[in-house]
């Protein structure tokens, strides 16, 4: 097991963070650039120091500063792989991957080790190709056979998939996800994309602004958020008003006076989430609907993956989107300025106090 804390200043706010992590599980950091997860991370690697602070792994204690103990990075049984994968340019894969094996053995010896690691990742062939002549993802991979060369305790990851363009990125993400599920080590992914923390971790921490503010699993995080950032964070539509009860339903009234209905009980300013794919188009002059919640908007977006086309919307101020089928926006053709309505049910609308 992982556990770390750490209290010290970042700027002008204070980082303030405690995590753990069992063997085999792995927990992602996630959040904004800036919210503290690289420092947290680099503290449990002995890269920083930070006021107050512990790191213990497997019974060993790597720092507590209470005791005046700090483990330098060498002594720290850790893989790191950093967001560039900083690779030696000057040595060929297997000599990187060597570079990470324990100090002592011939260099036979230590080949051998480092074609055995390389092989793991489907890399042999290319053990002797210098960085610069490999795939984004291969050099993710060979970066990641180094940090896992020395048998470490932990493993941690600094944005592994940030260097890669978006086509080598879908298949190097599947193949970390099975890497990641095979390893008995605990390990911290850092991260600030929520689908990409989805993918790989079991669980996710949410930092912003130097403090966790939720962990849970994906699906706890999406459809139970404790703030608006939270929601915005996974993906919901997040919009504010102030909540009043009338009848069976909550009447949320938005700043422009459109009023949205919920089924959740609350009362004064709340924000009122949804997911995209809730979300129906129609037409502006579409009255056709049984929804309970109906606001004029404008198209400011229109981005089609796959069969699956999000719409950005722009209503009073506020912006949603809409996650409908690409068959469903060709047949209502719509277009970035189209004047359109977005419908949908009460039950859909979660309410969080602010």
């Amino acid at each position: 097991m992982l556990a770390a804390s750490a209290i010290t200043t970042l700027g002008d706010f204070e980082l303030d963070v405690e995590l753990y992590v069992t063997r085999g599980e792995t927990l992602a950091l996630a959040g904004p650039s800036g919210a503290g997860k690289t420092t947290m991370l680099r503290t449990i690697a002995g890269l920083v120091t930070p006021q107050t602070g512990t790191v213990v792994c497997g019974g060993e204690t790597w720092l507590d500063t209470n005791a005046d103990t700090n483990e330098p990075p060498e002594r720290r049984a850790v893989g790191y792989v950093f967001q560039d994968y900083a690779l030696f340019p000057h040595l060929s894969a297997w000599r990187n991957v060597a570079y990470g094996l324990p100090k002592g053995g011939s260099r036979e010896v230590r080949r051998r080790l480092a074609h055995a690691h390389l092989k793991r990742f489907g890399l042999e062939q290319r053990a002797e190709a210098k960085p610069h002549t490999l795939s984004g993802g291969e050099r993710q991979r060979v970066a990641l056979a180094r940090a896992l060369a020395r048998d470490p305790k932990a493993l941690l990851l600094d944005e592994p998939l940030s260097a890669l363009d978006a086509r080598t990125r879908a298949s190097a993400t599947r193949e970390l996800a099975v890497t990641l599920a095979t390893l008995d080590v605990p390990t911290v992914l850092v991260t600030h994309d929520f689908t990409e923390a989805a993918q790989l971790a079991d669980e996710i921490a949410v930092i912003d602004n130097g403090k966790v503010v939720q962990r849970g699993t994906a699906d706890e995080l999406a459809a139970q958020p404790r703030s608006a950032f939270v929601a915005d964070f996974a993906g919901a539509v997040v919009l504010y008003g102030t909540a009043r009860r009338k009848d069976q339903l909550t009447l949320v009234e938005l700043p422009d006076g459109t009023t949205i209905a919920s089924t959740d009980d609350a009362s004064g300013p709340v924000a009122a989430t949804l997911f995209p794919w809730e979300i129906t188009i129609g037409a502006e002059t579409d009255d056709d609907t049984s929804a309970q919640n109906r606001l004029n908007a404008r198209v400011t977006s229109v981005t089609t993956i796959g069969n699956r086309t999000r719409v950005g919307l722009e209503s009073h101020g506020q912006h949603l989107a809409a996650e409908i089928t690409t068959a469903s926006a060709d047949r209502l053709t719509i277009a970035k300025g189209d004047r359109v309505t977005a419908t949908w049910k009460a039950a859909a609308t979660r309410l969080i106090p602010r």
